[in-house]
């Protein structure tokens, strides 16, 4: 609240208060909101000076400038606060990248992929590359594909495929990006588990069929198919 003799005055973000309004016309806001009308800047300046709070112009380019009724210090809070807000929403999208093996273990699969999904909640995109040396780049596309497609499955957050699985100059790569804003959880996971729960015999069974034909893959002299 200002009390005495009004400020000329004017602050480094050229916001114009009380007498140093250079518009001889203004369309006034009163204290609670109310339109004041279309008043000159002496007839603006008294109102303010009655209800002892301070002119602010909030919009100069207006026609004719638009001013308001308030507390400066209190308007200067509000724009600040306002500010804060607007650059903590503000979110530059960006692609990140993680990167698997065929080799890669179980435990640090689960670490990339919830990483992956901590990327993808935040708004991000995701690439995901599965890299490939040596004799690995021999081995067929659709045995090298499906391992990637392992790795999606297990990334706990919903999301798409923003470009199909394709061959890269590394291997094999894809791009994702989150589907709504909710959070999936592990629920991926989850159903696996209960998969092997229910048909464990059979899962087993499955499970030595495919690393043995790896295995069998791996061994073959010269490493190439």
């Amino acid at each position: 609240m200002r009390k005495g003799k009004k400020k000329f005055i004017q602050y480094k973000d050229k916001t114009r208060i009380n007498n140093a309004i250079r518009a001889s016309e203004l369309r006034v806001v009163g204290p609670e909101g109310e339109n004041l009308g279309v008043l000159s800047l002496a007839d603006a300046v008294k109102a303010a000076d009655d209800a002892k709070l301070d002119l602010i112009e909030i919009s100069p380019k207006a026609k004719p400038p638009v001013a308001k009724i308030m507390d400066f210090g209190q308007y200067r809070y509000e724009t600040k606060r306002k500010a804060s807000e607007i650059k903590a929403k503000a979110h530059v999208t960006e692609t990140k990248s993680v990167q698997v093996k065929i080799g890669t273990g179980d435990h640090d699969q689960e670490l990339k992929a919830k990483r992956a999904a901590a990327w993808l909640n935040e708004g991000h995109r995701v690439k995901v590359d599965l890299f490939l040396w040596g004799r690995y780049k021999y081995m067929e596309p659709g045995f090298l594909k499906e391992r990637l497609e392992r790795f999606l499955k297990i990334i706990p957050a919903d999301y798409k495929l923003a470009e199909d699985i394709k061959k890269s100059p590394k291997g094999f790569t894809t791009t994702i990006e989150r589907v709504g804003k909710s959070v999936k959880g592990p629920r991926v996971i989850e159903e696996e588990k209960v998969v092997v729960a229910d048909d464990e015999k059979h899962t087993g069974e499955v499970a030595k069929s495919k690393k043995k034909s790896l295995d069998e893959l791996l061994d073959i002299e010269g490493g190439l198919i």
